[in-house]
């Protein structure tokens, strides 16, 4: 048991120190534009001072791994609070690999909101140490997801360098289309990254309030000797029902700002298990993050994106788009043994057969396909700078959604447990 409640503290540590080091990071970078007489020795100074605290932060991650690893007996990715906070790590390892080669400090002012939305997002899961189910018992289990992990990590740091680099070569004052859709575009980009923080935002805040919301499921029940309704479940929100679930009937709703009914039913294809609170919970994800990046952008009197472009434009676009080419090349033979060799020998020994079509293994296949391509058109088309960086911001959209979108939202093989 002690094992389990140091890797419970180790995680809060090290997401304390992420925070800290985030911090420490626009210090250092933010110290340019200050009053100092020596800007590069307050960066150098502020920088050595938030690596370091990064560092930690990454010891602590580490422990946080191998104490929860001690006391389950197995690699923690068994389930989303486990894989998430997995991936968290590894990108933290992949930030400091490349921060050693190419020393840019402004790197840690993107990856570690990363990995601190990664790990936020893993804490809105289960906790709870639970026994392998039979099919996951066997050594494949550890290649297959660690390597797979592995790999998206560094992808991630190849969409933050691109990410870096569209902010410092887009053209923010020009008026011409071009310059108009990518603007919108990379636009788009953080308002999906202020989504994502508003589903934390909203589900800690009503899970701290201790809001809860119940329905009874029905099914009609119509033959030759029983019509009627049959009671077959109940589905459970953390957040006020703006969706109720389809054909369901209310036990108990605690009013929300005069709401006491949900505004609408899922239909009838979503009658599937938590589809309505799926659904629910994604309005709400859309609604607070839309609520925050108003406020954010009403308080910059500016887009999200060309308030940050200023910080980017002493580095060196070259070298962002160096840093994000061999951050993929790095990843994709590593994704490639993880996410397709490993597991289609797992899956040979765990259910007889090396593909099934499940909508895990196809969106891995789509992963695996789409950075082929980057690579493919990278060495052999020249596709450098500009339209390189926007394929690396898209692919890593296209592993977040293989992540969370097909976990929770897809049912499948490969589906982790959902929210309380």
């Amino acid at each position: 048991m002690i094992f389990l409640e140091i890797s419970r503290a180790a995680f809060m540590i090290a997401f304390f120190l992420y925070c800290a080091a985030f911090i420490f990071y626009i210090v250092a970078v933010t110290g340019k534009t200050w009053r100092n007489r020596d800007p590069k020795r307050h960066e150098h100074k502020w920088g050595r001072i938030s690596f370091a605290a990064s560092s930690l932060g990454l010891v602590s991650h580490l422990v946080y791994c191998g104490t929860r690893w001690a006391y389950s007996g197995h690699v923690p990715v068994s389930n989303m609070y486990e894989f998430m906070t997995f991936l968290s790590m590894m990108i933290m390892i992949a930030f400091t690999v490349v921060f050693l080669i190419y020393r840019k400090i402004l790197l840690g002012v993107f990856a570690l909101p990363l990995a601190i939305i990664i790990m936020a997002y893993a804490a809105v899961f289960p906790q709870e140490v639970q026994p392998l189910i039979p099919s996951l018992r066997s050594i494949w289990l550890y290649i297959h997801v660690t390597l797979a992990a592995t790999g998206e990590s560094f992808f991630a740091v190849g969409f933050i360098a691109g990410l870096m680099y569209l902010l410092r070569v887009i053209d923010f004052r020009g008026t011409d289309k071009s310059a108009r859709r990518q603007k919108r575009w990379i636009e788009f980009t953080f308002f999906s990254i202020m989504i994502v923080v508003g589903f934390l935002v909203s589900v800690f805040a009503f899970r701290a309030a201790g809001y809860e919301a119940v329905f009874i499921q029905n099914e009609t029940k119509i033959d030759s000797q029983v019509q009627g309704d049959s009671t077959i479940g109940k589905e459970v929100y953390q957040l006020p029902p703006i969706v109720a679930p389809y054909h369901s009937e209310p036990a108990q709703i605690k009013p929300f700002l005069g709401m006491a009914q949900p505004l609408f039913e899922a239909p009838s294809w979503m009658n599937g298990a938590n589809a309505g609170r799926k659904l629910n919970t994604i309005i709400w994800a859309i609604l607070t993050g839309a609520v925050l990046y108003v406020l954010i952008r009403a308080l910059l009197r500016k887009p999200l994106a060309q308030a940050l472009a200023p910080a980017v434009r002493a580095i060196d676009p070259d070298d962002l788009d160096e840093i994000s080419y061999r951050a993929i090349a790095i990843g994709f033979p590593i994704f490639t043994l993880g996410a397709l060799v490993f597991a289609m020998i797992w899956a040979q020994q765990a259910w007889g057969r090396f593909w099934g079509w499940d909508p895990k293994e196809v969106w891995a296949l789509i992963t695996w396909l789409f950075y082929s391509a980057y690579l493919h058109l990278r060495l052999s088309r020249g596709f450098q700078g500009r339209r390189a960086s926007w394929l690396a911001v898209l692919g890593f959209l296209v592993v977040m959604f293989t992540l969370v979108g097909v976990n929770l939202v897809i049912a499948g093989l490969h589906s982790y447990a959902g929210t309380d």
